[in-house]
């Protein structure tokens, strides 16, 4: 079955480009043509990478790792977030912090921090003993934590791969991940470098409807690696505790044969003949 199929990304636009003075020559073997100064992308390859980036991401997180959705500009905040909360991923929507990857030891230190703050804020007498203006600078201090860092409060370590809306203006994730060898999946309009993205999707970046078609994909390759990595772990403490199909079915073929002989060995036997009185001789009357 198709992951999508091309009249879903027709309809949602995946194959505008940008104007053709705008572009990048690298993007050349992706356009299929132009239209009034607007290049059109080659959906029939789009289909190709997007199977290839589902598969990746589908065994990434099948083999317990973790996708990292990021998506800063304005048309991609909502759909990057809601995706990746509903698949249970991390998520940035707002400002990318430098460092955020390749010096994550600082940044957890920084969500540390939030979730104190939230305990605080949480507790009833969280502020006990704390003036006013010291209050307010430690809400203002949390609400500011929680925009930046709220989607990957719950990231305990660096991610295992990225899911990048325009690799343009998220430059420094995909350089930080360059240095981390963190692979990239990443949407790639015809302004973009294919170089620095390790499972391109040539499509439209700034078409809402497009990224959240695009990313709405790549949730679903993250419950079907959820739900694989389950059915391998079910599968392997069954195996431990010797469970294992094979056995289950030997179980199953002993017990009906033990049924057939029970059968077969009552049908055999002798059955007891009961013995059947004969009626005695009336003695005839007159006697």
């Amino acid at each position: 079955m198709a992951v999508v199929t091309m009249r879903e990304l027709l309809d949602a636009g995946v194959h505008f480009g940008h104007q053709t003075r705008r572009w990048n020559p690298k993007m050349r073997r992706f356009i299929f043509t132009d239209r009034n100064g607007i290049y059109i992308i080659d959906l029939q390859q789009t289909l190709t990478y997007i199977d290839e980036a589902f598969e990746f991401v589908k065994e990434t997180v099948a083999h317990g790792g973790t996708l990292l959705f990021v998506g800063t500009k304005k048309q991609a905040q909502e759909p990057i977030q809601e995706e990746a909360e509903r698949v249970g991923m991390p998520y940035v929507t707002h400002r990318w912090l430098g460092g955020m990857l390749t010096n994550f030891q600082t940044v957890s230190k920084r969500i540390a921090r939030m979730k104190e703050l939230q305990a605080m804020d949480a507790a009833e007498d969280g502020y006990a003993g704390r003036g006013k203006k010291e209050v307010l600078m430690l809400t203002r201090e949390r609400i500011k934590l929680e925009r930046v860092l709220g989607g990957i409060a719950d990231m305990s370590k660096v991610p295992s791969a990225l899911w990048i809306v325009d690799t343009n203006k998220e430059h420094i994730a995909v350089s930080e991940a360059q240095k981390l060898r963190i692979p990239v999946v990443a949407v790639l309009d015809t302004n973009c470098d294919p170089d620095v993205v390790d499972f391109p999707i040539p499509g439209n970046d700034d078409a809402i409807r497009a990224v959240k078609l695009l990313t709405r994909i790549v949730g679903e390759a993250v419950v079907a690696g959820k739900q694989q990595r389950e059915e391998r772990q079910l599968a392997a403490a069954r195996e431990a505790a010797g469970d294992t199909e094979d056995k289950r079915d030997a179980d199953a073929v002993q017990a009906s044969q033990a049924t057939a002989e029970a059968a077969a060995a009552n049908t055999d036997a002798p059955q007891a003949v009961t013995p059947v009185e004969q009626p005695q001789d009336q003695p005839a009357q007159g006697e």
